[in-house]
């Protein structure tokens, strides 16, 4: 064994990954695993110890590197681990030099994250066996949601320049990458922190101009108070950037929103939806949304059932609800464990309910796939069909809807 990683959490520590892996295999460690973290519910470190403590049974003569938000946040719970060789924070595990083998390495190198002031672009060549890439615009949050950790991980928002973006996301369009994933922790603050304070729908504007080959882009989780002008016209008409926005909406009910210290209302949500579906009709959204939140009543949760309905969301991310230490929202009232969970079963069930119906509108159609596996695509809507033959994975291929089921449509290629 050289190098496995181990990523849990989100799109940006995946990219993440595969940046260590690419520095750390060049530094020539050898028998070693990176454990990269996540920190957005207790449930998640509570699964990050669970892996190493798995990688070290399976693997007892490796070395292993534990590092992520989950590190960040708490590194003394980490270094405690008998499990754990070498702890490094956020910052410190992008940077080629932790990994070096011919200089003596601290076990603990975690420094202060809010110190961090540059997202410097870390180009990754590909990603093996996937039909699409992740590339980092922007990292760090500014805002301080009261039941977020993240920004004590990841410290402040800070963007890529524009350039540098360009010129990753060309290289990987010329190493045969076909769908590229703009991705960071709170992306639609891009550019605040550069010269001339550049939006997001500035930046996605430029990538469509000056990478023409590239065929499909799409974006992580979008703050709906966030979105500028041009992003938004460019999700009514730019055919490239995909029919699909995840948005960052958390819960349905103003008053929870307002203890959650979010940026807009239900009525803006729902207002963002309908204007976009209305410019155009194939587009669809995914959401974050958290069940039981600290002072949630069974009335403020319906009306989060009722919101999943109005804004027409078709993919949730639910999360339970999970009190993070040093959160103003940990100082709450909270709500019954088994309501918590309850309430995240619901709308699990909903989701399922929505995704289904986006799948019976594909039934009879025809479809453009961008092929994840062999039998496996995703269309722009990033609907998972299921494919009657195989066909080359990263290829885009054109496919006839022959049915559906709760959880894949079907198809054949054409």
């Amino acid at each position: 064994m050289s190098v496995e990683i181990i990523t849990l959490g989100c799109r940006l520590n995946t990219y993440e990954s595969e940046v260590m892996r690419a520095k750390a295999t060049e530094a020539g460690l050898q028998n070693t695993i990176i454990v990269n973290t996540c920190a957005v519910t207790g449930e998640a470190v509570r699964q990050a110890r669970q892996s190493i403590r798995r990688a070290r049974r399976e693997n007892p003569d490796a070395q292993i590197v534990v590092t992520g938000c989950a590190v960040q946040t708490d590194p003394e719970a980490f270094a405690d681990m008998p499990e754990v060789d070498r702890v490094l924070g956020n910052a410190d595990k992008l940077e080629a030099s932790s990994y070096a083998i011919d200089v003596p390495q601290t076990r603990v190198l975690v420094n202060d994250i809010m110190s961090v002031r540059e997202t410097a672009s870390h180009l990754v060549a590909g990603f093996d066996g996937r039909a699409r890439a992740f590339v980092q615009v922007q990292n760090g949050c500014d805002h301080r949601c009261t039941f977020c950790i993240i920004p004590y991980g990841r410290g402040p928002s800070r963007s890529v320049p524009a350039g540098a973006v360009v010129d990753d996301i060309k290289r990987l369009v010329q190493q045969g990458v076909r769908e590229i994933v703009l991705t960071g922790v709170d992306i639609t603050s891009y550019g605040s922190d550069l010269p001339g304070t550049p939006k997001l729908g500035r930046l996605v504007d430029q990538i469509l101009r000056l990478v023409p080959d590239l065929p499909r882009l799409r974006l992580s989780s979008l703050d709906v108070a966030e979105c500028d002008a041009q992003l938004v016209e460019l999700a009514m008409h730019a055919p490239r950037l995909m029919p699909h926005l995840h948005l960052s909406l958390q819960a349905g009910h103003d008053m929870i929103l307002k203890r959650m210290k979010r940026r807009h209302t239900t009525a803006q949500a729902v207002d963002f939806c309908v204007m976009l579906r209305a410019r155009r009709p194939e587009i669809v959204f995914g959401a974050d949304l958290i069940a039981g939140f600290p002072t949630e009543t069974d009335e403020m949760f319906a009306s989060t059932l009722q919101h999943v309905r109005d804004c027409g969301l078709t993919y949730l991310h639910v999360f339970p609800f999970s009190a993070r230490e040093r959160t103003p929202a940990a100082r709450m009232p909270q709500v019954n464990g088994a309501l918590i969970k309850a309430r995240a079963g619901a709308l699990r069930t909903l989701g399922a309910e929505m995704l289904s119906d986006h799948l019976a509108t594909l039934d009879g159609r025809e479809v453009e796939l961008l092929v994840e596996q062999d039998l496996i695509g995703r269309s722009p809507t990033y609907a998972p069909v299921k494919l009657s033959t195989a066909q080359q994975a990263g290829s885009i291929v054109r496919a006839r809807v022959t049915g559906f089921d709760r959880h894949f449509a079907y198809a054949e290629a054409a």
